[in-house]
């Protein structure tokens, strides 16, 4: 109601710029619904081009005989069905969803899923079945070479996201878990149900019947299917590989690569930290102008609240002394601290001296002001701004009734202090400034945790935050310490609004590198079991895996991507889908029984090579 009314409020005079504590979550979700469409979309060109690009037509009489739209249709929904599932049987344990959840996974799962479909169905594309074999035989056969290398990839992929899961980062954590679910059910459906479906495909091709019209029979032009190379697979075999390896040309290609690398390792300490809260709004959102008008126009930042936690002793003098800081008090107690930072606030971020209830309650019941008074007979509270002869002093204009109250005395007038609502004849009374800084407990006998309040500089970046927030913890664990030195056991911390949102660019360093190294060590293990312990092939697989992810480090200086909850996802996620360019190529390496290393590696690129660009980059570019 309240975003609704200042929407819809018009004045010439004014320009409202406004924001609730609910808004930045509406936003998120309006635009989450938004890039519903754009996903759809996404999966529709996917699709297209995995339908186009499975089957192998050969003439034009064919068309619809060759051609594999219905194989695509059901890849593609045992992809989402395996999406379904992770979210299902997450969401049965009570995991909560994310906004990345929903929208990267499909792609994530996408990518690995219709790879394997593409290796698979290239690779009996271009196979001859042998005499005396039958249909199922010649798939069990294909089956048995691409299987290994279908489980590589997705078993290395599913063990570095479940060990990613790992982080202490909430939407790392999630998102490793569902996707490592999802990868896992999809390899899963893709040795059963996608291998009896591409036989039924293939039986249906045989017979002549066409695509989606499977009781239709097209016309027999007596080519019938055979083996048969695709033009990509041509274009590599013949081409790309043989000019790739050429003695001349190797050296030259790995010292571009070296070179890109090097210049990434230069860049990765100058990746910014942290996210712009705009950025992740909708361009049209009324949450920007908020944002920007606070930047320009206001002269503080937001409040920061230095807490000192329940249990301590504020009715002892020296417990006063240690924190109050007017006359008397000590010149390194908690509230002096404060103000001495605000004097230094270009590096501690803190802009101005902080609102103290303890001071504001020492002159509020003194005798000298005429805010602490009672009732003579009933000795209620009694407001400065009530006409009353009966109406009394709290306490007596005496050296002793001058001095602050001690002991019960002070929790006597403190709640009527917290009560009393500023007036013309008292502005001291505390209830509008103090109602919620000090918890009183046990029928106002006993104070809890208590507040002082002050507010930071204008802080407009990430960095700007994340600083301000690491300076209020240094300053509160001084005084902290400061305290500690003096016998007092209790603890003071800072909080601020923004807190919540910036305390992970504390560690995400430490957790960038926690996520990314567990990664590639669980894809070193698996690729050295299923390898069948090469040794230097999961070495070489990591390397190249790890240089992958440094250049993504590159790119996201150049494009001025910082790093954050969700860059540190899509690092993740590189991980993964890295590993479905080299497993595939890599065991094809191995496996090769070709003289040299060279021609091994020709025949690894060639076989393997074409069908994981066909698989998986043309149809990631396309979504």
């Amino acid at each position: 109601e309240f975003i609704s009314f200042v929407k819809n409020y018009k004045n010439p005079n004014l320009t409202i710029s406004f924001t609730a504590e609910r808004s930045i979550e509406d936003e998120l979700n309006r635009e989450s619904n938004s890039d519903v469409f754009t996903v759809i979309i996404s999966y529709v060109v996917m699709f297209l081009y995995i339908s186009l690009a499975l089957g192998h037509i050969q003439s034009c009489s064919r068309l619809l005989v060759d051609s594999k739209i219905s194989l695509g249709i059901a890849g593609i929904l045992i992809v989402l069905s395996s999406v379904a599932c992770s979210l299902g049987i997450f969401s049965y344990m009570g995991m909560p969803l994310t906004l990345i959840v929903i929208e990267v996974i499909p792609f994530l799962v996408l990518a690995v899923g219709v790879d394997n479909i593409f290796i698979l169905v290239q690779t009996y594309q271009r196979d001859e079945r042998l005499q005396e074999e039958t249909l199922d035989q010649q798939l069990g056969r294909i089956l048995g070479e691409v299987a290994p290398t279908m489980f590589l990839s997705s078993f290395s992929e599913t063990s570095a996201f479940f060990f990613g899961a790992l982080s202490s980062m909430p939407a790392v954590h999630t998102f490793s878990l569902f996707a490592g679910m999802a990868v896992l059910i999809d390899f899963l459906l893709q040795i059963t149900c996608f291998v009896s479906l591409l036989g039924l495909d293939i039986k249906r091709q045989e017979k002549n019947h066409l695509d989606i019209l499977c009781c239709v029979r097209g016309a027999d032009d007596g080519q019938g299917s055979h083996a048969s190379e695709s033009y990509l697979f041509r274009f590599f075999k013949n081409y790309f590989a043989p000019l790739l390896l050429k003695d001349w040309l190797r050296p030259i290609v790995v010292a571009v690569f070296v070179g890109v690398l090097s210049f990434s390792v230069a860049v990765v300490n100058k990746v910014d930290i942290g996210l712009d809260q705009s950025l992740s709004m909708p361009n049209d959102s009324y949450v920007i102008d908020y944002f920007k008008s606070l930047a320009q126009y206001l002269h503080s930042g937001p409040p920061v609240y230095f807490v000192l936690e329940e249990g301590y002793n504020y009715s002892s003098r020296k417990g006063q002394n240690m924190v109050c800081g007017g006359m008397g008090c000590d010149n390194d107690s908690l509230v002096q601290q404060i103000f001495n930072a605000a004097e230094l606030d270009t590096y501690t971020r803190v802009g101005f001296a902080p609102s103290s209830w303890i001071d504001d309650y020492f002159d509020w019941v003194s005798p000298q002001s005429s805010c602490c008074r009672l009732y003579n007979v009933t000795h209620q509270f009694c407001n400065a701004s009530v006409m009353d002869p009966t109406c009394v002093r709290c306490r007596p204009l005496t050296p002793e009734g001058k001095q602050r109250p001690q002991g019960k005395e002070f929790m006597k007038f403190l709640p009527m202090f917290l009560s009393d609502n500023p007036n013309p004849k008292c502005g001291k009374g505390g209830h509008a400034a103090y109602g919620s800084a000090v918890n009183i407990v046990g029928d106002d006998t006993y104070i809890g945790a208590t507040y002082f309040m002050t507010y930071h500089t204008i802080l407009k970046t990430s960095a700007d935050y994340t600083d301000a927030m690491k300076k209020a913890r240094l300053i509160a664990s001084n005084i902290t310490e400061t305290m500690r030195s003096k016998g007092s056991d209790y603890r003071v911390f800072p909080y601020s609004v923004f807190y919540v949102f910036y305390e992970q660019y504390l560690t995400i360093i430490d957790d960038t590198i926690f996520n990314l190294s567990v990664s590639l060590g669980s894809i070193f293990l698996v690729t050295l079991v299923v390898l069948g312990c090469e040794l230097w092939s999961a070495v070489i697989m990591c390397i190249t895996i790890a240089m992958i992810l440094v250049n993504m480090f590159g790119v996201m200086w150049l494009w001025g991507i910082s790093l954050n909850a969700v860059s540190l996802v899509n690092l993740v996620m590189s991980c993964g889908i890295s590993v479905e360019f080299c497993s595939h190529i890599t065991r094809a390496f191995t496996m090769s029984t070709k003289g040299s290393r060279v021609s091994r590696a020709e025949e690894a690129l060639a076989h393997m090579g074409s069908s994981v660009f066909s698989g998986i980059t043309l149809t990631k570019f396309g979504g």
